[in-house]
């Protein structure tokens, strides 16, 4: 039995959910697992236009729950008796909420969290995505649930998925009139009375700078709607921290507030076993008068509360900088003179961009100390303003990972806030638990969101790699080691994107740990010391790469790297790019963990691809192809400094320095995806061709017959043929295209092309030609004609042929000659016309000239009519008999 259910004192959005995930899962019963908001409790009596299935929980045995799907709520002690399922073998737990993370919430099995104003929304926006129908009083009673927990769609909470949310269930029918009937309801003269006394009991406080108000009021029976009553009291007093203390009977009933973000009402109420979100949450305290609770409060915001503070508090002034125009080993002179880290490069006495020690020290090691500043500065960073709050100072340096923010008021350059500044700003205030604060990732020596991907893994990933990763965890761990999943396996993991690449890194001596690893498990390994990695190879062919924790430098530019053994965070700054930078935790403690250092979770939500350094393409120059194949793979955008740096790159020609097979291994994997021509295309925008062979320029020509194989390619998959075609191959013969046949072969040589594709190549550069020139020359062109001049060629050859020829008539004998006549076979054999009666010789080549031709046209379908056809057109010779000698003679 499935069961739906939520938290105790349920509200509408709680009610909209339930009946979206009975959408969701039909057949499922709902629960609520304790008492509701009065009015919601007057709406579920009074309307029955939806057969929403409400069970008491009385009502359920609770043993014969086989899937719990909670909505609107993560805690355990806010289910009631459906606590007792967390955890339990057999039970999956499916989770769908809307409220911040918290240390004590209950791990789904399929979990859907999102930073929306309603989890309604949440479930509305799936509906959608599935196509399932909401009818006109489901989507009512829908928007009901969003309107109240977003007021209206006027509360800071509310985000642009609730908008389209409540727009679908407009389109859906949703009677606005009803729901602003239900939600503008009249107060009860109890509750009237009740906001009196909160109103006389209202009492002001300044805490750090912050203006809080707190309203008391005492009743012996219960008083409904309490929220309601907060925020008229709230709007009425225009109070941006509130929190109401109203006793009722035996319990005192807390809610709070907050419209500021120094003020963090669910942290209060945490301390008095509450929650909720930042801006609105509750709690119920037993055993305690109001003055208690009161007492507390302030105590507790004593210490919550964050001091207001702004860049102007944390700012040095003034500023030193660096012109545009002057050289890397200007800059490197003054970083060193001034001992600062980076420094603001203005244009005009206008910040342009920043450039830090990194880069410079970089850029001059690899002799670039003459180039401008202007060539390698980060020209995609971000300023803040004097008033501009301390958070967004913290998420621009921490969040973003940019070193240094300038203070700018309009175009004039105020300051810097360096990062050892915010740093030191924020020990100051080390005392103080700032709301949704991230949370130090230990030993790796980086701040972020502490994220666990653990159930994810369990989703998507096979048992046995799942089971393999997690012996990689333990196997570390007796070593003392630590072992992460790194790279475009994690990148793809968090992106639902199938990839069963597995990289490991080791903190420590990755080739031991891979040699223990693979004896434990009767794996080979395949060691390079050099490099510090290893290949497993396990029993049924699965492979996982190990490598232990370095850092890598060039000794120039385009060079292949020099290692040095380091830390994950050093290991991960020497990947391509930012979304690559992701890790997760293989530790059986904290196993699924996520770690990410430069804000890789952060490019992959804005879909944006960033390298990590301004001097990653002099390093290593085939990552501007990968950069263009990622951005077509994922559907991204290549940042606009990374895009500046391809463009230096491209001027600099640092792509015709690397080794020419280090090249073809990146055009390879551009043209094996899936829409190769736009990343070629995106290629010939950045005048990438000539770096690969001058002669290629990549023009509208040649970008038009790379379209055209690919309509070929596709043509022939339809055909369903049982052959495997290097599709890549094709792409490939056509990028030679305009190249003479000595070029063609020389570069295909030079790239360490396999011999199998170089033959290629010679073939159509040495015959291709010819070949289409006897099919368009010959008068008639025969069914016998065609396979002969087509049957000799790979399969590859004839597709390059067929998209490059603007003949019709080839496209045609093409096309011909694939569905009808490649495999077409004589059944008859040369032993077959000994035992004939044919005497063998150059008579057997026309022959079988003869029967094919007759074969391919249709006119023999078997062995019984190729040798019935063959004696009645060409019978064997009769043999002569010896001559008898006459007798007497000798």
């Amino acid at each position: 039995m499935d069961v739906i259910t939520t938290h105790l004192n349920a509200d509408f959005d709680t009610i909209a959910s339930m009946l979206a995930a009975c959408k969701l899962y039909p057949g499922a019963v709902c629960v609520l697992p304790g008492s509701q908001e009065e009015t919601v409790k007057g709406f579920l009596v009074q309307s029955a236009f939806y057969n929403l299935p409400l069970r008491k929980p009385r009502e359920i045995d609770i043993d014969k729950v086989t899937r719990l799907i909670l909505v609107d709520i993560r805690s355990r002690a806010r289910i009631g008796i459906f606590g007792e399922l967390i955890g339990r073998p057999g039970v999956p737990v499916h989770v769908y909420d809307h409220h911040p993370d918290e240390d004590a919430d209950v791990k789904g099995d399929l979990e859907v969290i999102r930073r929306v104003g309603s989890t309604t929304t949440i479930l509305v926006r799936i509906l959608k995505e599935r196509g399932i129908p909401i009818a006109p009083d489901e989507a009512t009673v829908m928007m009901l649930g969003i309107y109240e927990d977003t007021g209206s769609l006027g509360f800071p909470s509310t985000t642009v998925d609730d908008y389209l949310a409540a727009a679908h269930l407009l389109s859906c029918g949703a009677k606005l009139s009803q729901v602003s009937d239900i939600l503008a309801r009249d107060l009860t003269s109890g509750q009237i009375s009740l906001l009196y006394d909160l109103i006389q009991g209202t009492r002001t406080y300044t805490i750090r700078g912050v203006e809080v108000v707190i309203a008391e009021a005492r009743r012996e029976e219960y008083v409904g709607d309490l929220a309601l009553l907060v925020h008229k009291l709230r709007d009425m007093e225009a109070v941006s921290v509130l929190f109401v203390i109203c006793q009722m009977g035996d319990r005192v009933v807390l809610v709070g507030r907050s419209r500021k973000p120094e003020v963090d009402a669910a942290a209060v109420m945490r301390e008095f076993g509450g929650g909720g979100h930042a801006y609105a949450a509750s709690a119920t305290v037993k055993d305690a008068t109001t003055f208690q609770v009161r007492e507390r409060v302030l105590r507790v915001l004593e210490e919550k509360v964050i001091p207001r503070r702004t860049a102007a508090d944390v700012m040095a002034s003034p500023a030193r900088t660096v012109d545009a125009g002057d050289t890397i080993l200007e800059v490197h002179h003054a970083l060193t003179r001034s001992n600062i880290n980076a420094v603001p490069v203005t244009r005009g006495g206008v910040v342009a961009g920043i450039l830090t020690r990194q880069v410079v020290e970089k850029a001059v090691y690899h002799g670039l100390g003459e180039e401008r500043a202007a060539e390698y500065m980060n020209a995609d960073y971000e300023t803040v303003a004097p008033e501009t709050e301390i958070e967004r100072v913290e998420e621009i340096i921490i969040g973003k990972n940019q070193r240094l923010v300038p203070v700018v008021r309009g175009k004039e350059l105020l300051g810097v806030i360096t990062r050892t500044g915010l740093l030191l700003f924020l020990y100051d205030l080390r005392d103080v638990e700032h709301p949704g604060a991230v949370e130090d990732v230990g030993a790796e020596g980086a701040m972020a969101p502490r994220k666990n991907v653990g159930n994810l893994m369990r989703d998507r990933l096979p048992a046995r790699v799942l089971s393999l990763l997690r012996a990689v965890g333990e196997c570390a761990e007796r070593l003392e080691m630590k072992a992460f999943a790194v790279g475009g396996f994690v990148r793809d993991l968090v992106m639902r994107v199938d990839n069963l690449d597995v990289d490991i890194v080791v903190e420590g001596d990755g080739i031991r740990f891979a040699e223990t690893f693979a004896e434990e498990q009767d794996a080979r390994v395949r060691p390079h010391h050099k490099f510090g990695t290893a290949v497993l190879v396990f029993q049924d062919g699965f492979k996982i790469d190990v490598a232990t924790a370095r850092v890598e430098y060039y000794l120039k530019p385009a060079a292949l790297p020099t290692v040095e053994y380091s830390s994950l965070k050093q290991d991960m700054y020497r990947r391509d790019f930012v979304i690559n930078t992701l890790a997760v935790r293989l530790s059986p403690e904290g196993f699924g963990e996520v770690v990410d250092f430069f804000g890789a979770q952060r490019d992959i939500k804005e879909k944006v691809i960033r390298v990590l350094h301004s001097l990653s393409f002099v390093e290593d120059p085939t990552r501007i192809l990968r950069a263009m194949r990622f951005e077509r793979r994922f559907g991204f955008t290549v940042g606009r400094h990374t895009l500046n740096l391809i463009r230096n790159a491209v001027r600099l020609d640092l792509l015709s320095r690397i080794p020419k097979p280090r090249l073809y291994s990146e055009l390879e994997l551009i043209l094996k995806e899936k829409d190769p021509v736009s990343i070629v295309r995106r290629l010939s925008d950045l005048g990438l061709g000539t770096s690969i062979h001058p002669a290629l320029a990549l023009d509208k020509a040649h970008l038009a017959l790379l379209g055209e194989v690919q309509e070929v390619l596709a043509w022939f998959s339809l055909l369903f043929l049982e052959e495997k075609v290097e599709k890549w191959a094709v792409s490939f013969l056509a990028l030679l295209d305009p190249l003479s046949p000595d070029d063609a072969k020389k570069l295909a040589k030079d790239l360490g092309v396999r011999s199998r594709v170089r033959e290629w190549v010679r073939i159509c550069k040495d015959e291709g030609e010819s070949v289409i020139l006897r099919l368009v020359s010959t008068s008639f062109v025969s069914r016998k004609i065609i396979y002969d001049v087509l049957s000799p060629l790979p399969t590859e050859v004839i597709l390059y042929l067929m998209a490059r020829s603007k003949h019709p008539d080839i496209k045609r004998y093409i096309s011909l000659y694939f569905t009808q006549l490649k495999n077409v076979r004589l059944q008859v054999n040369g032993h077959d016309l000994l035992e004939l009666g044919y005497r063998p010789g150059p008579v057997f080549k026309k022959i079988f000239d003869h029967l094919l031709e007759r074969k391919l046209s249709g006119e023999l379908r078997n062995k019984k009519e190729e040798i019935a056809f063959l004696l009645s057109t060409s019978p064997p010779t009769p043999t002569p008999e010896p001559k008898t000698p006459e007798p007497g003679r000798s």
